[in-house]
């Protein structure tokens, strides 16, 4: 990640009062504990692992890899921009709990979609924004929601997240899972990632978890 001295969420900031719609179209619900994943692709996986990690449902997070072949599945190589993954996140939820819809909801009004292969100060085709899609269900899902909300103009820019068949998905290095709340003094993790905690937490207050304890710093 870029460590920047940019205000945190400068990139996003303009959505911190967006609220988004329900999709319209969704997957059913599923039976209680019969866990499903779904991985998207937001920019820094410490960010986007931090706020999904807060939602009712949601038993698992996973920083890694997705988009590219297992050969140039690590940070060094990926850092290079150079191969075709994005730094991504798998996610294990209770679809009885919170469905693959509503996950997508969050995911959407929680980082900037309309940027083109960047969020915030993180720039190259590592950090696209993208949902990377397991099945036709998922596929069709996805297409349906981002119509929707390009003819509700929800965004004030083109939605540029690329839809992506997945193929593989290739967890991180052990030191990047659970980053942010291993090092919330971290210069970066301070500015990018914890801010999303509150803002989460905020705009969705009725899907989020109880919290045991406030973000660091605060």
């Amino acid at each position: 990640m870029a460590f920047s001295t940019f205000a945190h969420g400068a990139d996003d900031a303009k959505n911190d009062g967006l609220v988004l719609p329900l999709p319209a179209i969704d997957l059913p619900a599923g039976k209680a504990g019969e866990m499903k994943k779904a991985v998207f692709a937001g920019g820094c996986f410490w960010c986007t692992e931090v706020f999904i990690k807060e939602l009712k449902g949601v038993e698992k997070v996973i920083p890694g890899y997705a988009g590219g072949t297992k050969e140039t599945a690590n940070y060094d190589d990926v850092s290079s921009g150079r191969t075709k993954h994005a730094e991504s996140i798998e996610i294990t939820y209770d679809p009885s709990k919170i469905s693959f819809g509503r996950l997508l909801r969050v995911f959407m009004a929680m980082h900037d979609p309309t940027t083109l292969n960047r969020q915030g100060p993180d720039v190259g085709p590592h950090y696209r924004s993208a949902v990377f899609f397991a099945n036709e269900d998922e596929k069709r899902v996805t297409e349906a929601y981002f119509k929707q909300l390009s003819d509700a103009k929800s965004f004030d820019a083109p939605i540029v997240t690329t839809l992506e068949p997945l193929d593989a998905f290739y967890p991180a290095e052990a030191y990047h899972h659970d980053y942010a709340a291993r090092n919330p003094l971290q210069g970066y993790i301070r500015q990018q990632a914890l801010p999303k905690i509150d803002k989460v937490r905020k705009k969705f207050k009725d899907e989020v978890k109880q919290p045991t304890t406030q973000p660091v710093g605060e």
